[in-house]
């Protein structure tokens, strides 16, 4: 990682420690240390290619060891006493974060940057061999607490390598404008920036395929029942019998009107051939003075 100091500052123990600490780390990152941005001075603003993060940086004026917890007035207590820093009280430490987180999206803002992927956090660095849990606190979305030392420096590292889950967005060129939109004296080159890691160009977006529309198929028709394949099979029989009938009575009425037809028998003949018999007058009896007789 990228370490640049502003030139003239005067870093507390901690704030050096942590500066070691920082150069040890194989990620990709640019740390401003002793970074003032308007009137307030930043203990160290971290770029990496997916966000930015704001550290207050606090060493404890004694060994204190055992559980860190942050109560709701604001103050901090490792077990049960509270926490001794080397320089200021812990009261108003969260407030004091939020105040350089917003300071830093002025900035950005006032240079028509994008501000956001901006958050805080503060790292307490014990004296070696102490141990204080929890090394990771979250106290409200987007302001953790870290404690880390050169001995112990994992918590530091997993937090600026995962503290903003964006994309890779801060390439070489917004790395230099953020530079400038800070103040920042002592600016690295784009080369330095290409060999800790930065990309030099946003990567162009992957195209989206069009959406391919799926044609439902017609479901299959259903298995028919055994019930069901009888009265199939019967409607088929009754349909085979009608055809057969069908085509007898055909055949019979082609034979009944056959253009050839019995000629009639010789009884039938010689009664259509018969004169008729001749009808003998019936004698008609005559009364006296009858007429016409």
């Amino acid at each position: 990682m990228l370490v640049r100091i502003r030139p003239g500052a005067e870093l507390a123990g901690a704030e050096r420690e942590l500066v070691d600490c920082l150069r040890a780390y194989p990620s990709t990152g640019l740390a401003l240390v002793d970074c003032r941005v308007g009137d307030r001075r930043l203990g160290a603003v971290i770029v990496t290619p997916r966000g930015i993060t704001v550290l207050e940086v606090k060493g404890f004026r004694r060994r204190q060891s055992g559980l860190l917890t942050a109560t709701a007035d604001g103050s901090w207590m490792i077990s049960d006493s509270p926490l001794d820093l080397d320089a200021e009280p812990s009261n108003g430490l969260t407030d004091r974060v939020e105040h350089g987180v917003h300071a830093v999206r002025v900035a950005l803002e006032q240079a028509l940057q994008d501000s956001r992927h901006v958050s805080g956090a503060v790292v307490l660095v014990p004296y070696r061999g102490v141990v204080v849990r929890p090394a990771r606190t979250s106290l409200r979305p987007g302001l953790d607490v870290l404690v880390a030392n050169t001995v112990d420096a994992h918590e530091v590292r997993v937090y600026l390598e995962g503290f903003s889950a964006g994309p890779r967005e801060w390439t070489i060129d917004r790395v230099l404008n953020t530079c400038a939109a800070l103040g920042v004296a002592e600016v690295p080159t784009r080369a330095e920036l290409a060999e800790d890691g930065f990309d030099g160009n946003r990567p162009a977006p992957k195209p989206v395929a069009p959406p391919v529309r799926k044609f439902s198929e017609p479901a299959p028709p259903p298995d028919p029942g055994r019930r069901g394949k009888l009265v199939g099979m019967a409607l088929f029989a009754a349909a085979l019998l009608g055809i057969l009938v069908v085509f007898v009575v055909v055949g019979v009425t082609l034979v009944q009107d056959s253009p050839n037809p019995r000629p009639m028998s010789d009884t039938t003949q010689t009664t259509t051939t018969r004169a008729p018999a001749a009808v003998t007058p019936r004698k008609t009896e005559c009364w006296p003075f009858q007429r016409d007789c």
